[in-house]
């Protein structure tokens, strides 16, 4: 039987575990096994209402039916799929061993202190991928060269931006803005110029949230999925306004 101090301390750090995946960017119900599955190995029953912004957590014990809840603002973390593969480990290393409260907060605070990936890496490769896009899409070497430019600037502007806490919003339609008005030089060039302004701003669209609020939804989760949906289709609608930005400043005819 866990005492009432015991089950504080379980739900503050199943809290602080749930938070980080959701704000990750973890599915909702991927959240609830994984925090359900380290409750198990305490045996205590953990239920979770999540929503987008908030998430709730009421854990019981079994034998005592005592409960204790906790209501949590979710944060903003950057996306990290191999952050989400280590902590659904460590839910089955919780399950499988009956590890200690302090262990698991030691593997915890191990793995989210882990360095992350250089920005400047981070960087390159995404203009990288952004030229291979263009490739894809039949762009030729110039197009690709010019890409792979126009996604550098657009991208050191995001990171930027997101440095000093500016609204997302406002970043995506700045590095759109920006990326494809560098894109837009191909237009003065013997080249595939529109398939080079339409590439240079793929590297902002929102495929995790999307993929997640679908997730979400076919799974049970539906407000949070839609909350999700709607969200990555404001971003798509921002990427839409920096580009058309664009279009009517260098190229009004191709609107």
């Amino acid at each position: 039987m866990n005492s009432p101090q015991d089950l504080k301390e379980l739900t503050r750090f199943l809290l602080e575990y749930a938070n980080r995946l959701m704000g990750s960017g973890v599915h909702t119900s991927r959240v609830v096994r994984n925090t359900r599955r380290i409750g198990q190995s305490f045996d205590v029953d953990v239920k979770m209402s999540v929503f987008q912004r908030t998430l709730v957590i009421s854990v019981c014990d079994k034998e005592s039916q005592e409960v204790y809840n906790e209501v949590s603002v979710i944060p903003a973390f950057p996306i990290s799929f191999e952050l989400n593969a280590e902590l659904s480990a460590l839910s089955w290393e919780a399950y499988d061993n009956h590890l200690a409260l302090p262990v698991l907060w030691e593997k915890y605070n191990r793995i989210i202190a882990r360095p992350k990936m250089d920005p400047l890496c981070t960087l390159f490769l995404a203009a990288f991928a952004n030229a291979s896009f263009c490739a894809l899409f039949g762009g030729d070497w110039t197009s690709r060269i010019i890409v792979f430019s126009a996604t550098l600037i657009g991208f050191y502007l995001r990171q930027v931006m997101q440095k000093k806490h500016i609204n997302h919003y406002i970043v995506f339609i700045v590095s759109a803005f920006a990326a494809s008005l560098v894109a837009s030089s191909a237009l003065t060039l013997d080249t595939t110029a529109e398939v080079a302004i339409a590439t240079s701003v793929l590297y902002l669209v929102p495929g995790v949230p999307l993929l997640n609020g679908v997730i979400d939804i076919v799974e049970g989760h539906v407000l949070t999925g839609c909350s999700r949906l709607i969200h990555a289709l404001l971003l798509v609608l921002c990427i839409a306004v920096g580009l058309a930005g664009t279009l009517m400043l260098v190229r009004n005819g191709l609107l």
